[in-house]
């Protein structure tokens, strides 16, 4: 037997070292520094011209994004000196854009073609939590002004940020991605209203509340915006839609609903409001169990109807068709992203005539309008950002090849194309790609405790061919928990793939793309069948590639996944080696040290102090919660741990991996914790982000990958 498992061996060495020497290189961590991807896209109303970032990792910090301005006649594309979030003028002759000049930073305005900029305003901004949070600039329709969101001092005094810091504010903490401190400065954003052509502006919203993600109304008289405005806004996150009067500043709340509305966008005709929403009566700043759908109001906030109704999945925020027939937004659907359309709901459905009743406007109609939805693009990936214009939509899209790129399809007519490929406007990374050996992407389904679940592998090269039990096996667990992973590009399971090594990503119950039922499946069972959905899926991949060895398997994550991660190795050593990232080892502490402290009331029905409503045992959610938390058993942990975590992480605060660290090296388990500075929730830094590969790639190979 010894001499057979040693002949395997060889022949497997020889295998891989013969396939590497014959094919291109396949990805390696130092290539991340040349990836690009395309950002933000924006057409001009004409649909003429098109403004669009590209995001680059070529510099040791964090991505740097530029913007380049498109004729959609020529092709020719000019780079605007600096700046981001370009938006067109409604005659598509201006630019606005934040960004840099001679005069200072702030709000800027420049030819189509980027030319003779011209700062408008200065703008703050703030690093308190504004999740979801959408536009920050608009135009007037007569093109003369800019509204634009800006941030000003907040009513806190000054000790709050002072020496010694005195805080009484219970959202004491900043926004997750942040990552330089550990407190809110305290600013509100406001709105304020620029003209163009004298550069003066003035506020026209005030207070101690937040406005944001503004539209300006086709008639020109009210700017629509989104804020929170619950008694304690910082303890109860519900999002509400509202308008201000341009000429006076008059503020009017369009909806009261216990739910959360976001992204609200005016018709063409200024007729009706379409937005993103939900309908429970509580939703988490940091992550929302309930799919948002798509829903349209009057311009009063009267007669909600739900037109995504019909499509049981995470919808994202909506655009309007030119002519106002239609309405774009993106799904989630099986670990793909796609970009429908869906005709605008007609005829009259008012079922409150001020949209104003406490609580109940929103609410009132929830009937859909009961025309077709049609796929503009179904292709296997994900769709970012897009944009519509007259008889075209531009949208960024990422398949299994490559990050994302910019493409653009023609809708001439009242209804969109069937799904097709549309033309690719961008090539960033063909000539490194192209000179790279990628691995192929294999969706499976498999059954565990009553649900189908779906899992994506990806192989390594030849790996059909292996000899069995020959390819290590890493599982890539996604964060959320109400997220997803597919088939859209994924750098690093490409350079495991590189090295050998197969990768399993597991759509566990609580993903979203497979319908609420299946979101709200994890609901008071966190660390609990999800969990037990992953290993599944690791034993479904193994039945199905005798290739895979099973002696050989790491298991990773990030956030949740990193919480998935920390719990499974408690469960089980059949692992070699772990690597959660940003994960919560300990589900109380991260209740209280975590910026937000409404996620797990969301998740579990209750705040950790309260019992559990609807619990035969009326249990109290705080013993709930440490049944469930990993460093429980930690004396149950045989597999050696990497922690990598941001310094300044306050979404899942460093302390969840420093505890978990310490309390493994007390029962003798071999651990290590990485820290990086100026890193939040997720790193973001390129020298980080290869730094981390490279670390989990020794970290395999010292445990027996």
């Amino acid at each position: 037997m010894r001499s057979v498992i040693g002949i395997v061996g060889v022949l497997a060495v020889g295998f891989w070292g013969a396939l590497g020497a014959q094919a291109k290189p396949s990805l390696e961590p130092a290539d991340f520094y040349r990836l690009q991807s395309v950002g933000d896209v924006q057409l001009s109303p004409a649909g003429t011209d098109l403004a669009y970032s590209v995001v680059s990792s070529a510099g040791p910090g964090r991505p740097t994004s530029s913007t380049w301005l498109r004729d959609m006649t020529t092709g020719e594309a000019v780079q605007l000196e600096s700046g981001s979030g370009a938006r067109w003028s409604p005659d598509g002759q201006w630019i606005a854009y934040f960004g840099r000049t001679a005069e200072g930073t702030g709000l800027v305005v420049a030819t189509r073609r980027g030319e003779t900029p011209r700062l408008i305003a200065p703008v703050g901004t703030t690093n308190h939590p504004l999740p979801s949070s959408g536009e920050r600039v608009a135009w007037s329709p007569d093109g003369r002004h800019l509204a634009f969101v800006s941030a000003t001092d907040g009513p806190e005094s000054d000790d709050a940020n002072g020496d010694p810091m005195v805080i009484t504010r219970y959202l004491f903490k900043p926004t997750a991605t942040e990552g330089l401190t550990r407190f809110n400065d305290n600013k509100r954003v406001h709105i304020f209203v620029a003209d163009v052509a004298t550069r003066q502006a003035r506020q026209l919203t005030a207070g101690s509340y937040y406005e944001h993600s503004i539209d300006w109304s086709p008639k020109g008289d009210q700017i629509l915006f989104v804020s929170n405005r619950e008694t304690h806004p910082d303890k109860t996150f519900n999002y509400d839609l509202f308008t201000v009067a341009v000429q006076d500043g008059a503020v009017t709340r369009l909806t009261a609903t216990k739910s959360a509305e976001y992204y609200p966008v005016w018709s063409p005709d200024a007729t009706r409001i379409a937005f993103a929403g939900t309908t429970r009566d509580l939703t988490s700043s940091e992550t929302t169990m309930e799919d948002t759908h798509v829903w349209v109001v009057r311009a009063d906030g009267s007669d909600r109807v739900e037109v995504g109704k019909g499509i049981d999945n995470r919808q994202g925020a909506p655009q309007w068709s030119a002519d106002g027939r239609q309405l774009y937004f993106t799904v989630q659907e099986r670990g793909n992203v796609k970009l429908v359309a869906m005709d605008s709901p007609t005829g009259d459905r008012r079922s409150d005539s001020t949209g104003r009743d406490s609580r109940a406007v929103g609410r009132a109609s929830a009937t859909g309008p009961g025309t077709s939805v049609t796929a503009v693009v179904g292709e296997r990936g994900g769709v970012g950002a897009f944009s519509v214009a007259k008889g075209r939509v531009a949208y960024t899209f990422s398949g299994p090849g490559s990050p994302a790129e910019l493409f653009v399809v023609d809708v001439a007519g009242a209804r969109a194309p069937a799904p097709h490929p549309g033309t690719a406007l961008t090539t960033l990374n063909q000539a490194l790609l192209g000179a790279r050996r990628l691995a192929e992407v294999e969706a499976f389904t498999f059954r565990n405790e009553g649900l189908d679940l779906e899992a994506f592998l990806t192989k390594p090269a030849g790996a059909a061919g292996a000899t069995p039990a020959s390819v290590p096996l890493v599982v890539m667990i996604h964060g959320g928990p109400h997220g997803q992973q597919g088939p859209a590009f994924n750098q690093k399971a490409q350079v495991y793939a590189g090295l050998g090594w197969a990768t399993l990503m597991v759509n566990y119950r609580g993903s979203t793309g497979y319908g609420q039922a299946h979101a709200d499946a994890i609901f008071r069972d966190q660390n609990g069948a999800e969990a037990r959905d992953v290993v599944a899926g690791v034993d479904a991949a193994l039945a199905k590639h005798p290739w895979l060895d099973g002696t050989r398997m790491g298991i990773e994550g990030g956030s949740y996944g990193g919480q998935l991660a920390n719990w499974i190795v408690t469960r089980t050593p059949r692992f070699k080696a772990a690597i959660p990232s940003a994960g919560i080892s300990n589900l109380v502490t991260q209740n209280y040290l975590a910026y937000y402290h409404d996620y797990l009331a969301v998740e579990y029905g209750g705040f950790p102090h309260q019992r559990a409503r609807n619990d035969a045992e009326e249990r109290r959610i705080i013993d709930m919660l440490w049944e469930r938390s990993a460093i429980r058993y930690a004396d149950q942990v045989k597999t050696p741990v990497l922690f990598l975590h941001g310094e300044n992480d306050n979404d899942v605060p460093i302390e969840e991996a420093e505890q978990f660290y310490i309390a493994l090296h007390d029962v003798g388990v071999e651990t290590m914790m990485v820290r990086y500075p100026r890193e939040g929730h997720g790193l973001r830094e390129t020298r980080h982000v290869v730094d981390a590969l490279e670390r989990s790639i020794a970290w395999y190979r010292k445990h027996g990958l």
